[in-house]
């Protein structure tokens, strides 16, 4: 089965369920940037709360380029800036430090388009959660609509205004006692909560 998706930066839990049970994702490029969407950003958890860590975009938000042509904006220190977020909100994770020498390796490489950043990430995480037998790939042009027999169309279906109405299965969080079980955060909150168990949870999702 073939998955047309949004390619995003670390997404929510329940994105990458939706891709699980797929031989194929087949990721947008040619549609417009579009202003809010988890493509340069992602959520997290600290002892505050849920935390948004964005990626600048040079040019801002608000032009119309398709998502392949999107710079990032190398001259703000955003990956630093992330990094530290990411050790201050998960040090005390159980897995943290098993994944963090690949992570940080990441965090540390120069990329100047956004699409590129996110197909590395999405990389380190499917051989990090062991599924690798996933083919990826981007599409070479665009179109409103597949076949809905041979494609399944998710383009747009996650935003940051419906994120919290998906369902998954929950897990033990690290503030999960002071802020109680926060919903469908960056699947890096589920990796380094739970490690390779990651990959069973996610059959769990409704």
């Amino acid at each position: 089965m073939n998955l047309l998706s949004d390619l995003q930066y670390f997404p929510p839990i329940s994105s990458i369920k939706s891709s699980y049970h797929f031989s194929h994702i087949i990721f947008e490029q040619y549609d417009i940037y579009p202003k809010a969407s988890f493509r340069n950003r992602l959520m997290i958890a600290n002892a505050n709360g849920k935390v948004t860590l964005s990626i600048p975009i040079a040019g801002g938000r608000t032009q119309r380029k398709c998502y392949k042509d999107i710079r990032i904006d190398n001259r703000i220190n955003w990956k630093n800036n992330h990094w530290k977020n990411l050790e201050s909100a998960y040090n005390r994770s159980p897995w943290f430090s098993f994944y963090h020498d690949e992570l940080k390796s990441l965090y540390e490489r120069s990329f100047g388009f956004l699409i590129d950043w996110n197909l590395a990430c999405f990389d380190w995480l499917i051989a990090s959660i062991g599924l690798e037998q996933i083919r990826i790939s981007c599409t070479d042009e665009f179109r409103d609509s597949y076949d809905p027999a041979i494609f399944t169309d998710l383009r747009q279906s996650l935003l940051p205004s419906n994120y919290d109405q998906f369902s998954i299965p929950k897990y033990h969080q690290v503030f999960e006692e002071k802020l109680g079980f926060l919903s469908n955060l960056s699947i890096l909150d589920l990796i380094f909560c739970e490690g390779p168990g990651a990959r069973e949870l996610l059959k769990t999702v409704n």
